[in-house]
């Protein structure tokens, strides 16, 4: 694992704190805090988030992870990103086999859950209505993605379904860091070197409609970050 100079925690610690302050999106951040206020039956005691909701690890990092955007009862409610719904459960799982997590499970944020190296972000730091932010709502948080992957300097970056794929991409393009006459395509264990030393992989977001459906299994998501373990190890 890298070590952190005390200029660079410092840097990390004012990123998260802009990111929790942000107030760039009117109707997110409406329906966070009132999905904050009316909360789910089986959450009532729960003290929700209601916040964007920052990254979740350190930097620098040699994985990073982009997600889509809090879900409503999961991260929004817990305050941090992938916890306390069936898709952190599944990627959290596989996080731990492949060795960039200290546990499997991931309840609340003081669990004890530890990233190794791996640092997860999202696309859209507000949980947003029906899952899906407005395109300007993704432009909004843009340069915190930006800044993430200036603080991170991954090697590798896995991309947690299409939306994500194209948010890196961009965000690459708009750089300058990767420059394609056309965009590589997203799919299930797509890669694509994006830079001199980082390579972007692409993964079906661990969303119940895809375990469910079966789209997406174990196996094929444990493939994933053994993938991006070996690029790693390259």
């Amino acid at each position: 694992m890298k070590s952190v100079s005390a200029s660079q925690q410092s840097s990390w610690n004012q990123l998260q704190q802009q990111i929790v302050d942000c107030e760039k999106c009117a109707r997110l951040r409406e329906y966070c805090q009132d999905i904050a206020r009316t909360k789910r039956k089986s959450y009532l005691e729960w003290s929700y988030w209601g916040k964007p909701v920052p990254n979740f690890g350190t930097a620098p990092a040699k994985l990073l992870i982009v997600g889509l955007a809090p879900a409503a009862h999961g991260a929004n409610r817990t305050g941090r990103m992938f916890t306390g719904d069936r898709s952190g459960e599944w990627l959290y799982r596989a996080l731990h086999r492949a060795g960039f997590a200290n546990q499997s499970h991931s309840e609340d944020v003081n669990d004890g859950l530890r990233l190794i190296d791996c640092t997860i972000t999202a696309m859209c730091h507000c949980a947003p209505p029906d899952n899906s932010p407005l395109p300007t709502e993704i432009a909004a948080c843009q340069p915190w993605l930006q800044r993430t992957f200036e603080l991170t300097q991954p090697r590798a970056v896995v991309a947690l379904g299409g939306l994500a794929w194209r948010a890196v991409l961009d965000h690459l393009r708009a750089t300058e860091e990767f420059t394609p006459k056309k965009l590589p395509t997203f799919a299930h264990a797509a890669e694509v070197k994006v830079g001199p030393q980082r390579w972007l992989v692409g993964s079906y977001h661990p969303s119940q409609q895809n375990t469910f459906t079966g789209r997406l299994t174990e196996e094929m998501l444990d493939a994933v970050f053994s993938r991006a373990k070996a690029i790693l190890n390259s």
